[in-house]
């Protein structure tokens, strides 16, 4: 396969995956703008946008050249992906992302971090809600695994580069092999 330049990166994958994390470490080190989209989808109290509200902000923060993200929203999937040249679906196994998942989740309610628009996870919200993240990491993990596959092979998304990985090993050492000229 030929390698294109990655200039606009968004990474996908499951909740616990890393989206978020890896896109960070790919804007840094390709020195791109990160766009976070979970900070243009939540208002505080965890409260999401209107629509329309986050499909412009998403536009705004895609329209440079160069930048990376991290994000499955459906709202806006075909702003992003049609503007991406590059996709990176973290494709771990359940166990492995619902560690991780388990683990940050935990991490913030302890340390009671403040996340977009002052939002904070609590214990209620975690362990005790029907909107908690990790129940909707069990409810979807193999239907978003089959979307995925059947998203990329539609032919509007032909364009993009697809690396898809399957262990964090072979992520961690792609991206330790990864140099801005990329």
């Amino acid at each position: 396969m030929r390698r294109i330049p990655m200039r606009r990166i968004i990474v996908v994958g499951t909740p616990g995956s890393g989206k978020t994390t890896l896109a960070q470490h790919l804007g840094e080190r390709l020195h791109m703008p990160f766009v976070e989209l979970d900070a243009l989808f939540w208002k505080p109290n965890w409260v999401s946008v209107p629509r329309d509200v986050f499909r412009e902000r998403v536009a705004q923060a895609i329209a440079p050249e160069r930048w990376s993200a991290g994000g499955n929203y459906g709202q806006a999937r075909d702003l992003i992906w049609s503007r991406a040249d590059t996709l990176i679906w973290l494709d771990y196994p359940f166990a492995i992302t619902f560690a991780r998942l388990l683990r940050r989740s935990l991490r913030r309610v302890i340390t009671r971090e403040t996340l977009w628009s002052g939002n904070r996870e609590t214990w209620r919200n975690v362990f005790a809600s029907r909107d908690s993240v990790l129940l909707f990491a069990m409810q979807t993990h193999r239907s978003r695994r089959r979307n995925f596959e059947t998203l990329l092979h539609q032919p509007e998304h032909a364009h993009l580069q697809v690396l898809r990985f399957r262990l964090t090993q072979h992520t961690a050492a792609w991206l330790h092999g990864l140099s801005a000229k990329n």
